[in-house]
């Protein structure tokens, strides 16, 4: 069965006529999906093969984005339509810009160098906030093996004048992060954790958080990335592919992939096409409901 209904709620989100497509295959580990949607196609990671790749929508090609890539992992589109990147390889979150060049936005921490940026996500105001485990330096396959310089694994925000700060610091591997739709609550996940689970906190304007009560738990494998829909659900990576949680936690439904799933994004010209990256591969999957306007004009998330 490619969905597992646990909740009617989420036979209304699907299509149960359609299963996942394989649009590429030959990762080692495919991360970080991005959805460009003026140019209609997607850039992901393959971390261990250091490069990444695009795939273009109106021809169904895939061809290499940048290589070498510093093993980047977590990908993000900024207001400015620019892509934000965390490179395990570099140990920096860098930004791309419209000519192709590369700033730097952070690669350490009161003199530290980071432990290896994992996922990132812009807010609305600009500020740039970002986790930081250490996968990229515990070994030479993800990145470059390397003693930590920080004393654990951190969350972080950059500001929008630059400042760099931890706003969360209790955290065994801090992985996948997203913005709840007013942008009041910040929703991270834990890879580390037994048994994985997402956190919530509640955002104050000064962009300090508060809470951090668990919000869901996996029951299969790690929640690693996710993404929200325009009513606020959550669609996360785990061990059996994409589970669908309610806002409250509670999860309504999961969607089936035949490969461990690490980070999944909504794009295509309607915003329901759900890109999914697992292990070797890239999938995706039309459903019912739709990845959120991101950006519009008037759009008060605050």
């Amino acid at each position: 069965m490619t969905y597992d209904i646990l909740d009617e709620r989420f036979r209304r989100c699907v299509r149960t006529t359609e299963s996942p497509a394989q649009l590429f295959e030959g990762c080692r580990w495919a991360e970080g999906p991005a959805w460009f949607a003026a140019g209609r196609y997607l850039v992901w990671s393959d971390i261990p093969n250091d490069r990444m790749l695009r795939w273009d929508e109106p021809t169904g090609t895939v061809g290499v984005f940048r290589a070498p890539a510093g093993n980047s992992n977590g990908n993000t589109v900024d207001p400015q339509g620019r892509l934000v990147t965390c490179e395990h390889g570099n140990r920096r979150v860098a930004r791309t810009e419209h000519d192709g060049s590369i700033t730097v936005i952070a690669d350490s921490f009161e003199g530290k160098r980071f432990n290896s940026p994992n996922d990132v996500v812009v807010r609305s105001d600009g500020s740039i906030w970002f986790t930081d485990p250490s996968y990229g330096i515990e070994s030479d396959y993800e990145g470059n093996r390397a003693e930590p310089e920080l004393d654990r694994c951190y969350v972080f925000r950059v500001d929008p004048g630059g400042g760099c700060r931890i706003v969360a610091d209790d955290f065994v591997r801090p992985n996948g992060l997203a913005f709840s739709l007013d942008e009041r609550r910040l929703y991270v996940s834990d890879t580390g954790a037994a048994p994985s689970h997402i956190r919530s906190f509640a955002v104050a304007d000064d962009g300090t958080l508060s809470g951090g009560d668990v919000l869901a738990t996996s029951t299969s494998g790690a929640f690693d990335g996710f993404r929200l829909d325009d009513t606020g659900r959550i669609w996360t990576s785990a061990g059996d592919g994409v589970h669908c949680l309610d806002p409250d936690g509670t999860l309504l439904g999961k969607v089936q992939v035949p490969e461990v799933v690490a980070n999944v994004e909504f794009g295509g010209p309607k915003r329901n096409r759900l890109f999914v990256c697992a292990t070797t591969s890239l999938y995706s999957v039309h459903l019912m409901v739709t990845g959120p306007r991101r950006w519009a004009p008037n759009d008060r998330r605050r």
